[in-house]
């Protein structure tokens, strides 16, 4: 594992040359749009990248961009890499651990998910303030090397106080409607039923998807802060009859695009490093 790390980020390094970014996106259903405000890109696409899977999921471009953004160099992924896809913890959070060799201290992370949280509607982004960890496997399961992280780290501040602050400032200042709220990571690709909306929403969730927590576990087992932000795609729940279907989810993450737009740009541009 630290010999593919290594190789891949040596190549990327090699590949883009200059700096390396020390701020990482990972971008989610309907929000690879970012990517059109990012300057002086170079697109490498993830079939060209050693070690790297394909996502082959649709609405997700696989592509790996170095650019400039708010004035900041960064690295963004155009679309990941999800367990239910067939992929292990350890090739799903693969990225991270490329992202952290080549010397990334924060990552930012987006999705789509379905709202529990009753006050929510189709639209809505939400900050991430903590979540509720459902996958079967866990990313860091198996032998721990020391060159990556601790074996036992801990998850008390896994998406990062400070940034979640300065999203909440640059929300008020640009009349952004920002929720707050604790993501539940589940394996999909089925969407939920009522009962299991329900039953998340009890447990004290506000949202659910498919993606997101492996790759926090990871980034917080690397030593980086993260910043995480869902779209709210769908509505689901006992008293919930909308079918969701993945194109309305893909749509919905479109239209709230500007939203997470701004305020992706606006952190990467205020974040002191």
């Amino acid at each position: 594992m630290l010999d593919k790390i290594k190789e891949t980020a040596e190549y990327l390094r090699n590949r883009v040359g200059g700096e390396m970014p020390r701020i990482a996106i990972i971008l989610g259903t309907g929000l690879g749009p970012l990517v059109d405000h990012i300057d002086d890109k170079v697109y490498i696409p993830y079939s060209e990248i050693p070690n790297f899977p394909v996502s082959t999921v649709e609405g997700h471009s696989g592509n790996l961009i170095f650019g400039t953004l708010g004035g900041k160099p960064v690295i963004a992924m155009q679309g990941r890499f999800h367990y239910y896809e067939g992929y292990d913890m350890k090739t799903v959070t693969f990225p991270v651990r490329v992202f952290k060799a080549l010397g990334v201290e924060i990552l930012f992370v987006s999705n789509a998910s379905g709202g529990m949280n009753k006050e929510f509607q189709v639209g809505d982004v939400m900050t991430i303030t903590d979540h509720i960890n459902l996958f079967p496997e866990h990313p860091l399961r198996g032998r721990n090397y020391p060159e990556l992280g601790t074996r036992f780290p801990a998850m008390t501040y896994a998406y990062d106080p400070e940034l979640k602050a300065l999203a909440d400032k640059v929300a008020a200042e640009n009349d952004i409607r920002l929720m707050h709220g604790v993501y539940v990571g589940v394996t999909g690709p089925t969407f939920e039923t009522p009962a299991e909306y329900e039953y998340y929403r009890i447990i004290g969730g506000d949202c659910v998807g498919m993606s997101t927590v492996p790759e926090v576990i990871v980034a917080n087992h690397a030593g980086m802060r993260v910043y995480g932000i869902s779209v709210i795609t769908d509505l689901g729940g006992k008293d919930v009859t909308q079918v969701p279907t993945h194109e309305e989810v893909q749509q919905a993450a479109v239209i709230a695009q500007p939203k997470c737009l701004t305020i992706m740009k606006e952190l990467v541009a205020r974040v002191q490093l």
